[in-house]
């Protein structure tokens, strides 16, 4: 256990080359879950939880670790799954995690190992699965199917964030007739992100086009520019997440700026990897700009901004 816990912190260098790190997990069964290693803080073994009155049946309570006070999560519960009982809470761990700006633990009930993958062996979850709602890819090591959960719905469900645009910039934005601007091509593999964004961009007057990875990103651009036309007179700007399955946020955007015809399409990447996020990375693959979710007011104005110097 050891290993992997010192791992943890030390891989943080797969970014740019279509790879990335899953920590494996248990909950109460046999079948094993990933988190990217990207993503969490920290790994260890449950500690003492104080109860938190009035709060969501998913949350077991908070504990203090290192003086901040950290919810935490009971992820089995939290995707339809049985809690894992109060008797087997001094075995259980807890993975440590930052997301969307939030530091928050994610109560499992064993850490296995760490596996190092290309995302073209990651898969869109397959339909039907009886948890598809709460999966946002799959992939298969060692003949076994390896689940990862949509982390982004869990806490949209747990911990609502505000999707509305303020009035200060809807009405701002209303100034602007963007009748006839381009549409902004969104990219990210979580439905709920694809939401919240599409939400944000239509309240400032925009069109919206989405895409659930990387790939489908890819081949809807060339698509567009197959007539030999430049991606620009089609597209306004993309927005991209990161960690998508088949083909991740900076290959998508160096597989753009190669092209010819694609390298003029203004792209952000905008990524719940605030926490260890490496901006080296982003000006290395050639991305214009980067966010961190989720911010509608942040996201509306810094659109409006490219928008106004396109």
């Amino acid at each position: 256990m050891a290993g992997v816990l010192d791992s943890v912190n030390q891989r943080t260098q797969l970014v740019g080359q279509n790879r990335l790190e899953l920590l494996l997990f248990r909950l109460r069964g046999r079948q094993v879950y990933g988190i990217n290693v990207f993503k969490v803080k920290e790994v260890l073994q449950c500690p003492k939880l104080s109860s938190i009155p009035n709060s969501r049946s998913v949350v077991r309570g908070v504990s203090h670790i290192r003086g901040e006070t950290i919810p935490i999560i009971d992820l089995s519960l939290a995707i339809g799954m049985p809690e894992i009982p109060a008797s087997d809470l001094a075995e259980s761990f807890v993975i440590i995690s930052e997301y969307n700006r939030r530091t928050q633990g994610f109560l499992v009930g064993s850490v296995d190992r760490i596996v190092n993958l290309n995302w073209e062996e990651v898969s869109p979850p397959p339909k039907g699965a009886g948890r598809e709602v709460y999966l946002t890819a799959v992939a298969r090591i060692d003949d076994q199917l390896i689940e990862i959960i949509d982390v982004e719905k869990i806490l949209s469900e747990v911990s609502p964030l505000r999707e509305e645009v303020g009035e200060e910039l809807v009405g701002r934005s209303s100034e602007t007739d963007r009748t006839a601007t381009r549409p902004v091509l969104v990219v990210d593999d979580s439905s709920v992100a694809r939401r919240q964004v599409e939400r944000c961009l239509t309240a400032i007057g925009l069109a919206v086009v989405t895409r659930n990875d990387g790939k489908q990103a890819l081949d809807y651009v060339k698509e567009l520019t197959a007539d030999g036309s430049d991606i620009s007179d089609h597209l306004c700007l993309m927005i991209s997440d990161v960690e998508m399955p088949e083909m991740d946020g900076y290959t998508l955007v160096t597989r753009c700026k190669e092209n010819s015809q694609l390298k003029s399409l203004y792209i952000m990447l905008h990524t719940s990897l605030s926490g260890v996020f490496n901006k080296a990375m982003v000006k290395k693959v050639g991305a214009d700009d980067f966010m961190a979710k989720f911010s509608p007011d942040e996201l509306a104005e810094r659109v409006m901004e490219v928008l106004d110097q396109l």
